[in-house]
């Protein structure tokens, strides 16, 4: 089981500092390449650039939870949680934007 682990490519677990603008205000966030490109493939599903992507899902965990905690890690769940839902191809989810499931 380790094999498939430890095989993956190192791009994989490399990690990539990213600067955006949320709420009018610069911040930078660091992510494992696999978590940016599960992002990126988010926001094309959802037809929006990542930085759009991010912005929207920001502001909805803003006006639900009114604070947003550890951005970085909200990113890595929500990628862990579109995985486990086959990106998004379980028949509750057709035909639904992806960010409705997360509500």
């Amino acid at each position: 089981m380790c094999h498939l682990f430890s095989h993956q490519p190192q791009r994989n677990y490399e990690s990539q500092t990213r600067s955006l603008r949320i709420g009018g205000h610069c911040t930078s966030i660091r992510l494992e390449m696999s978590f940016w490109d599960t992002l990126e493939e988010i926001a094309a599903k959802e037809r929006m650039s990542l930085a759009k992507f991010l912005t929207t899902l920001y502001d909805e965990v803003l006006n639900h939870h009114g604070e947003v905690n550890n951005f970085a890690s909200l990113l890595r769940c929500c990628c862990l949680i579109y995985r486990s839902q086959g990106a998004m191809t379980v028949p509750e989810f057709q035909g639904q934007p992806i960010l409705d499931a997360a509500e």
